[in-house]
């Protein structure tokens, strides 16, 4: 018997097991020690209750690496496509590369090239409107290359303000300007230090002042275009009680468009995976902005968001907290940080012991 101090087991959550799995290891209850069933037997429900006596109630077992890997990626009803073929197939990748081009050109010119600014502004729109809002939110919130941070951090902030004004009913050339806002907000980052913008882990209070300068830099970049997007962009880290940076403006003198942006910069960047962070579930990240509507941010704006994100992440894969990936299939607006989630078939709510950790992509 292999048992627990074998290196090739890892621990699993029982509930991954499904009718008509296929074994292809041996799998042990959660001491790693006794065998529960041997390799190349096909799973039924009574095999699978079986197993559940025989591991006492525990909630995970011990299988091979390569069982693991077939339990997360191979249950028949979840159907994952490759985050890069998403990408592909939808525009996105493109549009990425454009987005990292202009930052580029951005970063060596000192200036932003208005010709080559609109180009991505106009493709952007178009993706907006010819991609299901559903694909869009899981194109933002899917695991991605930490290096790639700053273009599709744009992009996504880009796409998700132009969401946020198609969930407000705004006029299309509203709309566009908030893609257009989106796309710009971050841009004074490109003249940051290197070593401080990509820095793999928490920052100090001096890096984290000359962080806080990119909205002064982007204010500057942006000096030949219409105010209403030089201060929008540049506005992003307001706050409307007076708390945020760089002028401490307070409700009064934040912009909508400076308003959205904030919404869509915290979610995109709170879901993201950085060198020095892991992901949040947009749960987590919904639960966290209806607390700062009390204060911080928009309450209206975050009405419009709470309202209508949840329902795109519905049905989508998602990684709990004990490394298992179930389905999205319910949620509770009074408890949105918990929602109801299918795992081997069984609809569970989730809780501070099982929680969701961020939305599942394969590559």
């Amino acid at each position: 018997m292999s048992g627990i101090n074998d290196n090739n087991l890892v621990s699993v959550s029982i509930n991954l097991l499904y009718n008509g799995m296929v074994i292809q290891d041996d799998i042990y209850d959660s001491s790693g020690d006794r065998l529960l069933i041997r390799s190349g037997n096909t799973l039924d429900d009574i095999q699978i209750e079986r197993i559940r006596s025989l591991n006492a109630g525990r909630s995970t077992i011990y299988v091979s690496g390569r069982t693991h890997k077939s339990m997360v990626t191979k249950r028949p009803d979840i159907e994952i496509e490759s985050r890069k073929e998403v990408e592909e197939a939808t525009g996105y990748a493109d549009v990425k590369d454009e987005t990292f081009e202009l930052l580029e050109e951005i970063a060596h010119k000192k200036e932003v090239d208005q010709e080559s600014l609109q180009n991505v502004s106009n493709e952007l729109s178009h993706r907006l409107e010819a991609t299901p809002p559903t694909v869009i939110i899981s194109l933002i919130n899917a695991m991605a290359p930490v290096d790639e941070y700053l273009q599709r951090h744009s992009v996504n902030v880009s796409l998700l303000n132009g969401l946020i004004g198609q969930w407000m009913r705004l006029s299309k050339n509203e709309i566009d300007k908030l893609v257009l806002i989106g796309l710009l907000h971050d841009c004074g980052k490109t003249l940051l230090p290197p070593a401080v913008l990509n820095a793999p882990r928490n920052l100090s209070a001096v890096e984290f002042e000359v962080v806080k300068m990119h909205t002064v830099y982007t204010s500057d970049l942006l000096s030949e275009f219409p105010e209403s997007i030089q201060r929008a962009a540049s506005s992003h880290h307001e706050r409307l009680n007076g708390s945020g940076y760089p002028k401490h403006l307070a409700l009064g003198d934040v912009s909508l468009e400076a308003r959205i942006t904030a919404i869509s910069d915290i979610y995109d960047a709170m879901v993201s995976q950085r060198a020095y962070k892991t992901p949040q579930s947009p749960f987590s990240v919904i639960a966290l902005l209806e607390k700062l509507r009390r204060s911080e941010l928009d309450g209206e704006l975050i009405r419009v968001f709470k309202k209508h994100m949840p329902d795109e992440l519905m049905d989508k894969p998602i990684t709990m907290s004990d490394g298992t990936i179930g389905i999205v299939r319910e949620y509770d607006l009074t408890d949105i940080e918990y929602p109801k989630v299918e795992l081997s078939g069984r609809v569970v709510k989730t809780d501070a012991n099982l929680f969701c950790v961020s939305m599942f992509s394969d590559d």
